[in-house]
């Protein structure tokens, strides 16, 4: 039997339920590596062969590890690995640059672009005049055609007069026009998916979400950038290096 099979089995003598013993062991087994972001699951009938369990079983585990996040299922493709991001909170890096990185291809679905007047969150935040206008940006973030995010995104019109110029990443965009983000504040939350988040994301409703308000400072340390992030929970992986 392969490694990565026999890793798999249950423990018959465990009074775990059989499926909750195989949805842990293929969660960890995704968890280190094992499959690989995108590679196709073997079939319900594979998998039950190959370790001797039942197709109930096999089924139960699986759709526990969908609906975790781990696995998507497509119409009549099958199962397959769902990206991951290890994302260190330490490094500022744009989305885009960030799923390059990892091996993954990034895109955006744009839902909003238009100039606007500032809320009274974004004069606040970013230090603007009341009555003041911003470039307002609302998108899908994907990964391998995954929605991995929702994205809105304000910034002064003096940064970004036109938001139709920006094109696949915006930090790119900013340091075209000689105005990067060098630094960034960023807060984190815990929300329930509202019912237009959810459909966006092709999740259910009130599934847990992570929220990221990220306020970006340029090189003269002017607020420049207002993001919330809506990120689903079982793609992103947070790390932190802590030192004494």
């Amino acid at each position: 039997m392969e490694t990565r099979w026999s890793a798999l089995l249950p423990d018959a003598r465990n009074v775990t339920p059989l499926y909750l013993q195989l949805a842990r062991n293929l969660a960890t087994a995704i968890q280190c590596g094992v499959w690989s972001a995108g590679e196709a699951l073997p079939s319900e009938r594979t998998l039950c062969d190959a370790i001797g369990v039942s197709r109930i079983t096999a089924r139960k585990a699986i759709a526990l590890l969908v609906e975790q996040g781990l696995i998507r299922r497509a119409r009549g493709a099958g199962s397959f690995i769902t990206p991951r991001v290890e994302d260190p909170l330490s490094r500022l890096t744009g989305f885009t640059k960030k799923m390059q990185q990892r091996g993954f291809t990034p895109d955006s679905i744009w839902l909003e672009r238009d100039v606007r007047a500032a809320t009274r969150d974004e004069i606040v935040h970013l230090g603007l005049s009341p009555g003041a206008s911003v470039a307002n940006l609302r998108r899908l973030r994907r990964a391998d055609g995954i929605v991995m995010a929702v994205e809105h995104s304000a910034l002064p019109v003096s940064i970004v007069p036109d938001p139709h110029a920006i094109g696949v990443s915006l930090y790119s965009h900013l340091e075209e026009r000689g105005v990067p983000v060098v630094r960034a504040l960023q807060h984190f939350r815990a929300v329930n998916a509202t019912s237009e988040i959810a459909a966006l994301m092709e999740i259910e409703p009130r599934s847990a979400l992570l929220v990221i308000k990220r306020v970006g400072f340029s090189a003269d340390q002017r607020a420049i950038e207002l993001t919330d992030t809506y990120c689903r929970d079982g793609y992103y992986d947070f790390v932190a290096e802590l030192l004494q």
